[in-house]
């Protein structure tokens, strides 16, 4: 690789990074924001990206977290969205959940990070509170499962996954779910987001001083993982999928299974079958630049990749989370082969774009998106391909 272009692009990540850092509504200090046509910062993905940016800036990971802590509603919900500062119509989001990675473990992460005991303490009520939005209002089916109400709940736009299934809940209003097809759906990927948070709380406590809560919430994630299985997962398919109102699975194979990977919801063995027969396989989602967002195999993929599809395309936000899994279960050479990928794909790129053809590498949508700068960054510097005083880390 061309050392002095990767050297370029990486300046020009972190210029885009630092031009997407700014107020939004309601809240004092600068965040990170999601970038390209996604103006404001959100729960799906903000945090995340806070955190690694934060290695650059402690202060952008801290407040990419109280931002959500500090727009918490009375009753524990968490907005999905926070808009800009001059934001005027709707600019806290409420008609859904969208999480993906456990704001409580990146939380965790981000006062390990800067050693910051009073964050800590914050972070760990706050997420409690939100762990008991969600335990009150999303298992109405009493399974003790996380339940998706609508498509936008976890963020797959335009997926085949949410056929038929409305965008949002009713009056905005994520607490409701929509009189609709066979909603809601047992959904292994927000469960296993509700478990990893549950793991992180469980440390929190600890760390804290509070043992008896530590050993609750350890308890209760180990419930919430056996729960998963028992509910999610086909062991004839090694997959995970969505169970609806009928108690059917939806047999779309989609990155809600690596999502439930990317909590360590499995031990090595089971792993190693989903792995092999779905995430290695070269027909599913071991492309030529991978993930793709729903498995080439399947029925419903959809191949003319249209602008912000969850259907088919390989997004920087999934990208952006397997160093989080693939490292856990050891699978570091495939790791290193996804990161190359992707730098390469970059390089290539106009732009920094949200997601590219997994078979060209050609990128689309939203010029300016935070989550591929942070995916460059991020992967030049897990590969090591610039000096340390290139890189700034």
């Amino acid at each position: 690789m061309d050392i002095q272009l990767i050297k370029n692009k990486y300046e020009a990540a972190l210029s885009g990074l630092a031009r997407n850092t700014t107020r939004v509504y309601g809240y004092e200090n600068p965040v990170l924001t999601e970038g390209g046509i996604y103006p404001g910062v959100w729960l799906e993905s903000g945090p995340l990206e806070g955190l690694i940016y934060g290695r650059f800036f402690p202060v952008v990971a801290k407040a990419n977290h109280e931002v959500f802590f500090h727009h918490q509603r009375e009753d524990g919900y968490l907005p999905y969205r926070v808009s800009l500062e001059n934001s005027r119509d709707f600019p806290l989001g409420s008609s859904q959940i969208q999480m993906v990675v456990p704001i409580a473990k990146t939380a965790l992460e981000t006062a390990e990070q800067i050693g910051d005991e009073a964050f800590l303490e914050f972070a760990y009520q706050a997420c409690v509170r939100w762990d008991r939005w969600l335990d009150r209002h999303r298992n109405t089916r009493g399974t003790g499962l996380c339940e998706a109400f609508c498509e936008y709940d976890t963020g797959h736009d335009n997926s085949p996954r949410f056929a038929g299934v409305p965008k949002k809940c009713p009056n905005d209003d994520a607490s409701i779910c929509p009189q609709e097809g066979k909603l809601p759906y047992l959904a292994p990927d927000l469960s296993a987001t509700v478990y990893g948070g549950r793991v992180a709380l469980s440390k929190m406590a600890a760390h804290l001083g509070k043992q008896a809560e530590a050993e609750m919430w350890k308890e209760s994630s180990e419930t919430l993982r056996q729960r998963i299985i028992q509910y999610c997962y086909d062991p004839e398919d090694a997959c995970f999928y969505d169970v609806d109102a009928d108690n059917n699975f939806i047999r779309i194979r989609g990155d809600a299974l690596i999502r439930v990977l990317c909590e360590h919801i499995v031990e090595q063995p089971m792993f190693e079958q989903i792995y092999t027969r779905h995430i290695k396989n070269p027909k599913a989602f071991w492309t030529p630049y991978p993930f793709p967002s729903i498995a080439a195999d399947d029925p419903t993929f959809v191949r003319n990749l249209p602008q912000n599809s969850w259907g088919g395309a390989s997004q920087a936000l999934t990208a952006l989370r397997a160093p989080r899994w693939l490292e856990h279960y050891g699978k570091l050479a495939d790791l290193n082969y996804l990161m190359e990928r992707w730098v390469e794909a970059i390089l290539k790129a106009p732009d920094f774009m949200q997601q590219m053809n997994p078979w060209t590498g050609t990128f689309s949508t939203s010029e300016g998106y935070s989550p591929t700068m942070c995916v460059f960054i991020d992967f030049v510097d897990r590969l090591g391909i610039l000096p340390t005083e290139i890189a700034g880390v």
